[in-house]
């Protein structure tokens, strides 16, 4: 009996779609500065690469949208509810990783001051960042916000989560059953570009990965 009412959920789900999507550039983007948690807000071409994809993401007749808090996610959220008149609800569990120390630090000062942590980071080992959050615990707090919100989704619905490029990439990791030393293999997003998670008859499967754009640099934390 047990089987049977398992398997009648996982149908009544099928074909619902998470679109998760990147905010718009920010001046610590161009600037290769760690942002983690600091809430840095979009540049003017962060404001219109939201914009634009925005237009394009409301084609996809999001049924709702949830957004990390920070400036740079909730105004680029901002955007796909001006055009499809959804409400946003905003969590903080969809914040980019605690990094601690490292935040506001350059790419090139990161190295310079914490090479070996870093290079431990690249291999896929447990690393607190600067003394900050493990990927997997990004994964413990975001990803149960997407599914919850994913649950309320009508059949074939689509849900638009907003949030940041390692959050989304440790989201996906958790979403799609990778070990977590395998996370890094899906790579970055660029700024306001998306990937699809699609859910089947098994779970959520990869539908497409930093669309949205011609290719672009990865500027951002998860580069």
């Amino acid at each position: 009996m047990n089987g049977g009412d398992s398997s009648k959920r996982r149908d009544s789900g099928r074909g619902r779609r998470v679109v998760l999507w990147r905010h718009g550039q920010t001046a610590w983007n161009l600037e290769r500065r760690f942002q983690g948690s600091t809430d840095i807000e979009l540049t003017e071409t962060g404001v219109a690469q939201a914009r634009r994809a925005a237009r394009l993401l409301a084609s996809l007749r999001p049924d709702a949208i949830v957004a990390s808090d920070l400036k740079r996610a909730a105004a680029t959220a901002g955007e796909l509810a001006a055009v499809t008149g959804c409400d946003v609800s905003y969590d903080a569990a969809l914040r980019e990783t605690y990094a601690g120390a490292w935040q506001g630090l350059t790419h090139d000062e990161i190295i310079a001051r914490y090479g070996e942590q870093y290079a431990a980071w690249k291999r896929g080992e447990p690393v607190r960042r600067g003394g900050g959050e493990l990927e997997t615990e990004v994964a413990d707090r975001a990803a149960p916000v997407v599914l919850h919100h994913a649950e309320k989704l009508p059949d074939n619905g689509t849900l638009v989560m907003v949030s940041h490029g390692g959050t989304i990439r440790t989201t996906i990791g958790r979403l799609l059953g990778l070990d977590s030393h395998h996370w890094e293999s899906l790579g970055g997003l660029s700024n306001c570009c998306w990937s699809v998670l699609g859910e089947g008859a098994r779970g959520w499967r990869l539908l497409e990965h930093n669309a949205g754009t011609l290719p672009e640099p990865v500027l951002g934390d998860d580069d």
